[in-house]
């Protein structure tokens, strides 16, 4: 089995070291992911900007919130999932939308469960979602612009997302209260 390390300023890779100064500065303390990342220092860089740039994107804060704890959830994310959750409550995300996320209940309004919808699709058919769905889409009120930002925040999480579940990366202290598992399939 692999051993990951999640590093500190003082153990990680020459090349990582400044940027866990920077997780450091931005977060006041180095998230257990930013950590692990840490030792491929070129991944943690890769993470950064793709979150630095699925936060400049046209989408609310709501509708990032979809994209990110859609993906965490269908890849069953121990770690994202409750840090997305603490996310959402800085961004002053409705607390019944990330309810509906991490539970996979009906979200609020028919645009973000369109959202939802189209990034599932997107996910478990690895970009291959057929015209009438990408319509559905589209006549929900998003563009084809939005299409390619899900792409982005995708990217985004299943870089972390993968990074969590080999390393299986302990919930962050502050996260620990919004600590999350995957709802059993129900039988039919």
């Amino acid at each position: 089995m692999a051993k990951f390390t999640i590093h500190t300023i003082e153990t990680a890779p020459e090349e990582g070291k400044p940027l866990l100064e920077t997780s450091l500065k931005n977060n006041g303390r180095i998230p257990g992911l930013h950590g692990t990342m840490a030792d491929a220092p070129s991944l943690l860089a890769a993470y950064n900007f793709a979150h630095q740039q699925f936060m400049a994107t046209s989408m609310t804060d709501e509708e990032k919130t979809v994209v990110w704890q859609t993906v965490n959830v269908e890849q069953d994310c121990h770690y994202c999932v409750p840090a997305h959750t603490g996310i959402a409550k800085m961004m002053k995300v409705d607390d019944a939308i990330t309810e509906a996320l991490r539970n996979e209940t009906p979200l609020p309004t028919a645009k973000l469960g369109a959202l939802r919808n189209f990034t599932l699709l997107m996910v478990r058919n690895r970009g291959f979602v057929d015209d009438a769905d990408t319509q559905t889409f589209l006549e929900a009120g998003f563009t084809e612009t939005n299409i390619l930002e899900i792409i982005l925040g995708v990217a985004q999480k299943v870089m972390s997302n993968y990074t969590n579940h080999f390393a299986k990366t302990p919930v962050d202290k502050v996260f620990q209260k919004f600590a999350w598992e995957k709802a059993p399939i129900a039988a039919e």
